[in-house]
């Protein structure tokens, strides 16, 4: 079984410690490096296969989301922060779980487990940006980037973009299986959105940046929950 190469990189070095500690009763990472010097990590990342990275957001020298903008999502990213104001700040980097300090084995394990799910499943799908849909006896090619929602209506959904709304006669869970994995989440029973759209998170309702308010179902609440925890 393949081993996952991961880094920790932590400027507490209590948390780097116990990280280290969790990651090495896990069989299957294989921890590259677990310390504070985020230059040292930011030279594996470049010279090395590195599959997760666990990375705290407040750290003196460069902040986790400076490190993840650098990267441009060109790897996966588990974050180990003691604040859960940046939930919404990291979904446009490819971030598999949000840990809440303090960090339980468990919970941890978890957070692995979910990542290795990911990777069998979709890391070894080749990934468009874009998405091919019939709608008016045509083929309709839309850029996800481009996406703003996704509405079902019955046995049709509609695409909303930034230029046009295209009604294609699809499911919502067919729908959200051709989309990018951990860019699209469904958060109603007739809304799908991508995760880098969002601008505020409150109550039962999301807004986009582009001045949609959409309700949360409530059958997905743990689901945004599990974002903010």
């Amino acid at each position: 079984m393949k081993k996952i190469n991961c880094i920790i990189l932590d400027d507490e070095p209590f948390a780097v410690k116990l990280m280290a500690d969790y990651a090495s009763k896990v069989p299957r990472l294989n921890v590259l490096y677990a310390d504070s010097d985020v230059f040292k990590a930011i030279e594996i990342l470049n010279t090395q296969v590195v599959d997760l990275v666990f990375i705290d957001i407040q750290m003196p020298q460069l902040t986790g989301i400076e490190l993840m903008q650098m990267f441009n999502q060109k790897h996966n990213f588990i974050i180990t922060s003691a604040y859960p104001d940046y939930a919404l700040d990291v979904f446009q980097f490819h971030v598999i779980d949000y840990l809440l300090k303090p960090i339980v084995f468990n919970r941890f394990y978890q957070s692995v487990e979910k990542f290795i799910r990911w990777q069998e499943t979709f890391q070894n799908q080749q990934t468009e940006d874009f998405l091919f849909v019939k709608a008016d006896r045509k083929h309709h090619k839309i850029a996800t980037e481009n996406i703003l929602y996704i509405e079902g209506l019955k046995d049709y959904i509609r695409i909303h973009t930034k230029g046009e709304k295209v009604m294609v006669l699809e499911n919502m869970k067919d729908i959200l299986e051709k989309l990018p994995i951990n860019q699209f989440v469904r958060i109603h029973r007739s809304y799908i959105i991508p995760k880098n759209k969002i601008k505020i998170i409150e109550g039962n309702q999301i807004q986009l940046i582009s001045g949609e308010q959409l309700p949360i179902g409530e059958t997905y609440r743990k689901l945004v929950s599990d974002w903010l925890s």
